[in-house]
């Protein structure tokens, strides 16, 4: 029987990224930062990839990285989402680094990204739902010429990870590319066009299992992060709730509000629920594209609304730029299309499952 509980290990491990975070990556911080032009928080990315070793959670120990599980992996993205935290932790340790494993020829830049002295991006626009179809750049003469958009967390990566028409799956230097920030909603993970002109490239692997694997990870673990920003706009919410006064008593203590949180807690634990299955299933690969559809077709809805909630019941404080509900509600908002809609993957589990629409 799988065992979903958080063990000891991952326990600490959590403890130990939130204390990191909390002193390195509060709100108020994260929220500046999205003022500078700079968003990625390279400080705080140095102190958990290379300082904790969490770049290297996925790669197994005999090619450079801790070998642990997409368990301990769920569980520092599960803290990420709580802080909104600016760093390319999913899209390098976890896409980039899922796409490199599926290859044969990765070693040179899995060991830069299981080191944390490099990030990594899969030059495939995040709005792709695994499984779907990706835009491919020309392969011609030894170098590659295209142009891809909506690359997440591009404008911080040192290696570009490129699928092309010829079928392989190509390590690129950043240097050699052209990355434009897009405007993007989600103010902590930018995203980037990718643009190549006769770039020099490695062939690495196969493109399409590759970059399967990493989606289906990226798709898995994201409900994670979804968690954390669902959790952390339950807490503050009902933290709000219990020193707002109106009428001389605690604006938590009204019916409608308490039938609400109530509501909303429970659409919470389930939400957990979906993404551990989903993590244990990546562990494990017992019934993976099952439980990784699951999860995100309820993942997106919960954290959107926890998000709506916290900041319609902050009230008017929650509607300035100042407090951070803003941050998490755009998170919510960019990875409810990330890595495929909820009825994206709800047509999906209905595929998998035999179950038809009328």
């Amino acid at each position: 029987m799988t065992d979903l509980l958080y063990s000891t290990e991952e326990d600490l491990l959590r403890s130990a990224v939130r204390d990191l975070l909390t002193d390195h990556c509060d709100t108020a911080a994260v929220l500046a930062r999205t003022e500078t032009g700079t968003p990625h928080d390279l400080t705080v990315w140095k102190s958990l990839a290379e300082g904790m070793g969490l770049a290297g959670l996925l790669v197994p120990e005999e090619r450079g990285g801790q070998g642990a599980s997409h368990r301990e992996a769920a569980v520092v993205l599960e803290e990420l989402g709580r802080a909104v935290a600016p760093v390319p932790y999913l899209t390098s340790a976890v896409v980039a680094t899922e796409a490199l494993l599926a290859c044969d020829d990765s070693a040179e830049p899995l060991t830069r990204l299981a080191s944390g002295r490099a990030v990594g991006a899969l030059t495939v626009g995040l709005h792709h739902a695994p499984g779907a179809a990706f835009t491919a750049v020309r392969h011609e003469h030894g170098t590659l010429h295209g142009e891809v958009t909506a690359v997440a967390d591009a404008t911080a990566a040192e290696v570009l990870l490129v699928p092309a028409d010829d079928g392989g799956l190509y390590a690129v230097d950043a240097a050699d590319a052209t990355v434009t920030p897009q405007v993007s909603l989600d103010l902590t993970r930018p995203v980037a066009t990718v643009t190549l002109r006769a770039a020099p490239g490695r062939r690495v692997g196969a493109a399409e299992p590759a970059v399967r694997r990493a989606l289906r990870a990226g798709a898995g673990l994201l409900a994670a992060e979804q968690l954390g920003v669902a959790e952390w706009s339950l807490t503050e919410t009902v933290r709000h709730l219990k020193e707002r006064k109106q009428f001389n008593r605690p604006v938590g203590g009204f019916q409608a509000l308490k039938h609400r949180l109530a509501q909303l807690w429970l659409e919470v634990v389930q939400l957990r629920a979906a993404s551990r299955a989903a993590a244990d299933a990546l562990a494990t690969g017992h019934d993976t594209d099952v439980a990784v559809a699951v999860a995100q077709a309820y993942a997106a809805p919960v954290a959107v609304r926890a998000a709506e909630e916290a900041l319609q019941l902050h009230g008017g404080i929650g509607m300035t730029w100042e407090h951070p509900v803003h941050l998490y509600l755009k998170r919510a908002k960019a990875d409810s299309i990330a890595y495929g809609t909820a009825g994206a993957h709800r047509e999906h589990v209905a595929a998998l499952v035999d179950l038809p629409a009328p």
